[in-house]
């Protein structure tokens, strides 16, 4: 993978895919592979993430990316530290959104899953897996994660598959895996309960629906309610009110009439009912609603439940039986205002919750289901984030983890689906369960509990993915068997995802990881936030603002994709992406790419020593005396070392995005945009020992460089690093370079000295902007330099070059008389006389400037006709008022400057 030749231009699409297949067929990803090359130390703590596996049926996403690129920066940082480093990589097998995707394939077939049966239609699931278990694998290696591939697991196969069936029966055993009946979301459209991450609130537009419920005495009195869900009525078993309600006090203890049906039902007292919402009184309905359900418990009111599992309504809904749930809305509402039942209806924001998968308002169902008592495994979970053995990143999810815990619910974990972990349980004739690792298992138990061998039926039902999923990082690494890796690799160290699933995976991986194994699973959550697009909306296809990363890719390179997300933001918060910021790192990637071309350049007929370093991983380019140094050269090697401990640092504490931009600062305007400029003058003189001197130091900062950009742009900096004199001997990449030490101090004097450099420089550069100097032409420069005078010297053609000046006709001086019809500026603690007749052409530069200062009175004429017509300002928008200020204002500036100038060439 060496080279001595640098195509001109940057091709991330020759580059990406044949690096990362040398990568991986070096077996670099792999600890394995690190300690026998002796990159990494054997005995020090590996690092290890477990990663979170994306559905085996989806592509990749900008979530997913952004997974990917964060978890890469750091096994690649932690790699380059010299640590045995494992990245666990899988799939899930994502049991509602993969059996919805093969339903509807062969639904386009006029095939449903029902004809085929159990046994076939979970053949073609699989078959439907493993046709595409390799598209989304293929998509997360263009992102350039080295993970270790030949430790790839999947949430169904054998041996995860083992660890679920243990942890079932370990908790089933304990008596923390129980079944009831209980108010679950369900999915009409799916026939199944879904967790709570499976569905979506979304404001839409509803009614409020205002009607009776008339008492039962007959006297006509009733109690004003409102619903949006008006079909809901005819499960009502009671209507609350507040304990404290003047209006309604003295009906507590009465009976009121269901609508239609004539069901009487009683009116209770709950402090739950808000007097101010609606009309103060609350229909209880227990059986569709989990506020309801939790009031119908304190109360003992009956649950009905008038829906079937496909969102038709059931026998209890009387003459609505049959019908589909919005379609009884309507009608039911049309008969209770045909009886006088009605009040009002009012337009009203409702949060719809809808299905994940299929869209559809997801409707709470009583059912019988399997669940986990949570309470147990809670308290655990947020003691070892109290005491730290946990870090949260950022601190502030903590309280948020604190609160879901403190609240925790039982945890319905049974799907009604073919495609999953089947729940191990069989019954007996009689019913009677008995949960077992196999059915061989359960027969035994059935003969000791029957005294003979039974027909036994294993239970429908699967489990949610998030149990398995919560078994991840150590059923991956063997558990329940006590493996090498478990032994090894276990706890892991960072488990990093979105901040939107801390409660429905982070907690119950620690909850699951503590319970079976004892060890917290992981010593570091980091959470990032979502990616939006550049005005902050969620990315939609409605909103036709998604941005897909492969074509991103294709366009830009992957290197410019991650490194806009790793610096795009700060932990825990959302970002905006824009085309804009991608373009704008991929011109990074060109610069860094084209920088080093000209280095490489420059070093090919030179003789470059190299410093061994502790080993072949830490080899770089050695640096010459420090009597040899310029004081570009010592500026740039304190600013490195400087850069070097600070994104070291920032990269310790979480601060990656930061650690990013820092090296984007260092590399395009002080590496680049200045030191590489500075180096020209010594590379091209007279003195060959200077210029071999500048030579190294412009190797070493490059060599060292692309290591600490290494982690968050991999492949323009491996491809960059294998074309290095000296770089790569023995089939060693980039990739197992060690990072580099922040060797050396810093040098303030430097530092000091070539700011005020700059500083001169920028303001000469300014002064030929202001004054139209064409870009090639050199001008006079007069310095009255002071106690600068030395320095002003030394670096008079570094200043030269930098700032167009012609050297042989520059005078310096500590102190020098203001000459007649020049530009002053002062910089850097020194005065700079600008000669303006030798600046520009006089006459032409004069006529630019009355024809632009004509302009600017035109333009300044027409907003201030604007502003001063009170049907302009009185009528346009604010900010439009405020544009027209702003400008007015800034062309006076404008015109004042052009004025001035005016007036310093007439003197000329």
């Amino acid at each position: 993978m060496t080279g001595t030749t640098m195509p001109k231009a940057y091709n991330h699409m020759q580059v990406e895919e044949e690096l990362y297949a040398w990568w991986e067929e070096q077996g670099f990803f792999r600890p394995e592979t690190q300690i026998k090359l002796g990159q990494v130390n054997p005995d020090a703590a590996p690092f290890v993430i477990s990663m979170p596996p994306p559905n085996v049926t989806g592509a990749l996403h900008l979530g997913h990316a952004i997974t990917s690129s964060i978890e890469d920066l750091l096994i690649r940082y932690h790699r380059m530290l010299g640590d045995p480093t494992l990245w666990v990589p899988g799939t899930d097998h994502a049991g509602i959104a993969t059996q919805s995707v093969v339903e509807r394939k062969l639904e386009e077939q006029g095939v449903t899953r029902l004809e085929l049966g159990r046994e076939r239609f979970v053949q073609e699931v699989w078959e439907w897996k493993d046709e595409y278990h390799d598209r989304i694998t293929g998509q997360q290696k263009r992102m350039g994660i080295s993970c270790d591939w030949k430790r790839e697991r999947f949430t169904l196969d054998d041996g995860l598959s083992d660890a679920v069936r243990e942890a079932f029966i370990t908790l089933y055993n304990e008596g923390l895996i129980y079944r009831d009946t209980y108010l679950v979301n369900w999915s009409p459209a799916l026939h199944t309960a879904v967790s709570d991450l499976e569905v979506e609130y979304h404001e839409e537009p509803g009614k409020l629906y205002y009607f009776k419920y008339m008492l039962a005495d007959g006297e006509g009195e009733y109690i004003p309610v409102a619903t949006t869900r008006p079909e809901t009525i005819l499960g009502d078993t009671a209507v609350a009110v507040h304990p404290d309600d003047e209006r309604y006090r003295h009906l507590i203890g009465k009976e009121v009439v269901v609508p239609i049906l004539g069901r009487r039902i009683p009116v209770i007292a709950d402090a739950y009912v808000d007097l101010e919402f609606g009309t103060g009184a609350l229909k209880i309905t227990p059986g569709h609603d989990p506020n309801d359900y939790e009031i119908g418990e304190r109360h003992d009111l009956p649950i009905i439940n008038i829906m079937n599992k496909d969102a038709t309504l059931n026998e209890e809904a009387g003459p609505y039986k049959g019908m589909d749930r919005f379609e009884v809305r309507e009608k039911l509402w049309a008969d209770m205002k045909a009886a006088g039942l009605t009040i009002k209806e009012e337009d009203y924001t409702i949060r719809a919750p809808r299905s994940q998968r299929g869209g559809e308002i997801i409707e709470p169902l009583v059912s019988t289901q399997w669940f986990v008592k949570m309470k147990p495994l809670a308290e655990p979970a947020m003691e070892v984030v109290r005491n730290g053995t946990i870090q949260i990143v950022p601190e502030r999810f903590e309280k948020i983890y604190f609160h879901w815990l403190e609240n925790i619910r039982d945890w319905c974990i049974s799907r009604q689906l073919w495609w999953g972990h089947r729940i191990p349980v069989w019954y007996g004739p009689d019913g009677h369960a008995f949960a077992a690792r196999s059915e061989s298992e359960a027969m035994e138990q059935a003969i000791k509990h029957y005294g003979d061998a039974v027909p036994l039926e294993q239970d429908p039902d699967v489990l949610d993915t998030w149990f398995s999923s919560g078994l991840w990082p150590f059923s991956t690494l063997g558990w329940p068997r006590q493996t090498a890796d478990l032994a090894t690799y276990y706890p892991t160290t960072v488990m990093e995802t979105g901040y939107d699933i801390i409660f429905f995976w982070v907690a119950r991986m620690i909850m699951l990881g503590l319970k079976f194994t004892g060890e917290a699973p992981f010593t570091t959550v980091y959470l990032h936030g979502l990616v939006r697009d550049e005005e902050g909306r969620k990315m939609s296809k409605s909103l036709g603002n998604v941005l897909d990363p492969l074509d991103l890719i294709r366009e830009y390179g992957t290197d410019a994709l991650r490194f806009s997300l790793l610096t795009g933001g700060t932990p825990g918060n959302d970002m905006k992406l824009s085309i804009t910021r991608i373009e704008a790192n991929r011109n990074f990637a060109n610069k860094i790419w084209n920088a080093a071309r000209f280095v490489i350049m420059n070093l090919a007929e030179a003789d470059l020593p190299l410093d061994e370093g502790d080993n072949a991983f830490a080899t770089t380019y050695a640096l010459p005396a420090d009597d040899a140094l310029s004081l570009a050269d010592r500026w740039i090697l304190s600013r490195l070392a400087a850069v070097s401990g600070e994104v070291t640092r920032l990269i310790d504490n979480w601060q990656l995005g930061e650690a990013g931009r820092q090296l984007y600062e260092f590399l395009w305007n002080e590496y680049c945009d200045w030191y590489i400029e500075a180096a020209k003058v010594r590379l091209y003189g007279e003195d060959p020992a200077a210029a071999q001197a500048t030579r190294q130091v412009l190797a070493h900062v490059l060599e060292q460089s692309l290591r600490l950009l290494h982690p968050f742009m991999p492949f323009v900096t491996e491809a960059i690093w294998q074309n290095l004199p000296g770089m790569g001997r023995g089939g060693v990449g980039l990739i197992l370079a060690h990072w580099p030490k922040a060797a050396g101090v810093a040098d303030e004097e430097a530092e000091d000295a070539f700011g005020r450099v700059q500083e001169i420089v920028r303001g000469i550069r300014n002064a030929r902007s202001e004054y139209g100097v064409e870009p090639s032409r050199r001008i006079v420069a007069q310095f009255s330099a002071g106690e600068f005078a030395d320095l002003v010297r030394e670096t008079l053609p570094v200043m030269s070059s930098l700032a167009r000046l012609d050297a042989a006709q520059a005078t310096v001086s500590q102190t020098l008389e203001a000459p007649d019809k020049a530009a002053t500026l002062a910089a850097g603690g020194v005065t700079v006389y600008l000669p303006l007749a030798g600046m520009v052409d006089l006459d032409a530069e004069r006529k630019r400037m009355e024809k632009e200062l004509a302009n600017i009175n035109r333009q300044l004429q027409r907003i201030g006709g604007m502003l001063s017509n009170p049907g302009f300002t009185g009528k346009a928008p604010a900010a439009v008022v405020d544009r027209e200020r702003a400008k007015q204002a800034e062309l006076e500036t404008r015109r004042s400057q052009l004025a001035e100038r005016l007036a310093d060439l007439a003197e000329v």
